[in-house]
């Protein structure tokens, strides 16, 4: 399947190469502004809303945490390391594939944001499986190493989130007490 994707990906126009590399950088960065906008939401908002606001990139943190522990251990080499032609220059050797770091941040940060703004999830959840396919379209990723990563990314960084927002909520109150005017 890799090799289908990536022979295919070749004979489409420059245009999709250059949005498929690009667009998940800025597909990562239109999450941290989108971030941004739900904890303006979220100021006045319940305490307990604004501090799953920042729990989210807590969790997506965290997700990326395992998901480098996970490499160490299973240390596998990149697709594009063996003699296939792919749209994107290939990572360093001791940068390993599995499983796909940006799915993960990609797939928790979506599924983060659909936990403190459910109206988001129908537009960020199919972006970051899109930015998740595009680490295989440009041959840097085989498949399950980008399904892994987004189960990873889906599960573990709002569950992370959920868990610590118990621990968060009184510090949030703490903080609005203390930046508010007196």
């Amino acid at each position: 399947m890799y090799y289908d994707i990536v022979d295919f990906a070749r004979t489409t126009p420059g245009w999709l190469h250059t949005l498929a590399e690009v667009g998940t950088d800025a597909g990562l960065f239109l999450f941290v502004a989108l971030f941004g906008v739900a904890a303006l939401r979220a100021w006045r908002a319940p305490a307990r809303d604004l501090a799953l606001v920042v729990a989210g990139p807590a969790g997506v943190v965290f997700a990326y945490v395992v998901s480098e522990v996970v490499k160490t251990f299973v240390r596998e080499d990149r697709p594009c390391r063996g003699a296939v032609a792919t749209i994107a220059a290939c990572p360093p050797p001791d940068d390993w594939s599995f499983p796909s770091n940006h799915s993960v941040i990609a797939a928790g940060a979506a599924a983060t944001l659909a936990l403190v703004w459910r109206a988001l999830a129908w537009a960020v959840l199919p972006l970051a499986a899109m930015m998740a396919f595009s680490r295989v379209f440009v041959g840097v990723h085989y498949p399950h190493d980008v399904a892994a990563g987004f189960l990873l990314g889906l599960v573990l960084a709002p569950l992370f989130a959920l868990l610590v927002v118990g621990a968060l909520t009184p510090a949030v109150r703490l903080a609005r007490t203390r930046l508010s005017p007196r």
